[in-house]
């Protein structure tokens, strides 16, 4: 299932050209994230507290197609792509609200579960997955 999250660019996250700087662009899909998880109704606030387990990101990735600019309006699509019990991508895809055919950039992140303890690596929390 597919969440999608809207975002304005501002003057605060472009290069001097007015240009989305990739790694705010990187920092907006971590937005999208975010908000992703609190719709799965997964709490970073109550994860942080409890420490049962931890989502490090251990790869991240961004393509950008067309340049973003400040005054836009995205909308970013989030999916889920579970790997194996323990691992899961976020696919990211990034497009103007002006024109919502036209992909503007694409990303993604790889996460792993694991004991914020031991730092071992433990099987995915069902709610992670949307079950």
């Amino acid at each position: 299932m597919t969440f999608s999250y809207y975002r304005n660019i501002y003057l605060s996250d472009t290069d001097a050209a007015g240009v989305l700087y990739f790694a705010q662009g990187m920092s907006i899909c971590h937005e999208a994230y975010e908000e992703w998880l609190n719709a799965q109704g997964v709490s970073i606030q109550t994860i942080l507290k409890e420490k049962k387990f931890a989502l490090p990101i251990i790869h991240g990735e961004i393509d950008f197609f067309s340049p973003i600019f400040c005054g836009y309006r995205l909308q970013i699509d989030v999916k889920c792509v579970p790997i194996k019990d323990r691992e899961y991508a976020i696919a990211y895809q990034v497009f103007s609200t002006s024109s919502p055919d036209k992909l503007l950039a694409k990303a993604l992140t790889k996460h792993v579960c694991i004991n914020p303890i031991t730092r071992k690596r433990v099987p995915l929390p069902r709610e992670i997955l949307g079950e």
